[in-house]
């Protein structure tokens, strides 16, 4: 199940050795008591579509993990009654590739994101997402052009309630064809163009690697526009080890060294039996 999937449940209402030294040793780091709380832990629900969401909440908090993240508004209760938050919130239904440069949708949108902004801020929530659609023949300025028009309204919602609207970064090379925003110079073009604080990006360090790679050269010449960090193992969308081509503890490093106090979100798909033990793993390599 990838996550345009698990969306349309949603909607429809429902181990190996290691041998890098500095890799093993992040490893151990696992425990609430270890954690260094230089990054703020996430992990997104959708990966472990097959656990009810409670068991999801109760494991995570366990690791020292303090959000459960893209859940809508009915699944928000559960991870606040655990004393976690939900560092991503969804607040429209439409899914990933319908958004705001088609400009049939923006009344929805505009009505979605007014109805559920207040509850988030209500809930003591920070972060909203939401997602450009794909290009469907609309060119790069077209794009940039109908998604500002459409987010300009919602943007003035999201500042009374001091919430931040974040649109994702997602491939269109291997997962998410089309999809219009696939590139950081977009989608920072996209927030100069708005000029709001309450609008910024959601930096997925997978779906990134794909479409551009430099990595780290780009949070660190982009940090101001980025507000969320997804994870990811490169290639597969697996567990964020040594097996694949990122080393995710000098990203981490980085995205310290900018200053940044948001959240990282886990959004491998575990390819192990003991899901929560490739959670606990990712989590330990992360925390930096």
């Amino acid at each position: 199940m990838n996550r345009k999937q698990a969306l349309k449940t949603l909607a429809a209402g429902a181990a190996g050795s290691f041998a890098i030294p500095s890799l093993a040793k992040a490893m151990n780091a696992t425990i609430p008591s270890e954690l260094k709380n230089q990054i703020n832990h996430s992990v997104c629900q959708w990966c472990y579509s097959s656990m009810p969401l409670e068991d999801l909440v109760v494991a995570a908090k366990g690791m020292g993990i303090k959000s459960v993240e893209l859940l809508t508004p009915e699944q928000w209760p559960v991870a606040i009654k655990h004393g976690l938050t939900v560092a991503m919130a969804y607040a429209n239904d439409l899914g990933l590739s319908k958004g705001f440069n088609d400009t049939t949708l923006h009344d929805k949108l505009l009505k979605d994101y007014t109805a559920n902004i207040p509850k988030a801020a209500d809930a003591g929530l920070k972060n909203v997402i939401c997602f450009s659609g794909n290009a469907n023949g609309l060119s790069s300025e077209k794009g940039l052009e109908n998604c500002a028009k459409g987010l300009e309204p919602v943007l003035k919602v999201a500042a009374r309630h001091n919430i931040t609207v974040c649109m994702e970064l997602l491939n269109s090379k291997v997962d998410h064809k089309d999809y219009q925003c696939d590139h950081t110079e977009w989608g920072v073009q996209l927030c100069e163009k708005l000029g709001s604080d309450n609008f910024r990006l959601l930096y997925d360090i997978y779906h990134m690697q794909i479409m551009e790679g430099d990595v780290i050269a780009t949070i660190n010449k982009h940090a101001k526009y980025i507000a969320h960090y997804h994870t990811g193992g490169v290639p597969g969308r697996n567990e964020i080890d040594e097996s694949q081509e990122l080393y995710y503890p000098a990203i981490m490093r980085a995205i310290v060294k900018t200053g940044f106090k948001g959240y990282v979100a886990q959004e491998f798909i575990p390819s192990r039996p003991d899901k929560m033990s490739s959670l606990r793993q990712a989590v330990g390599i992360c925390d930096v």
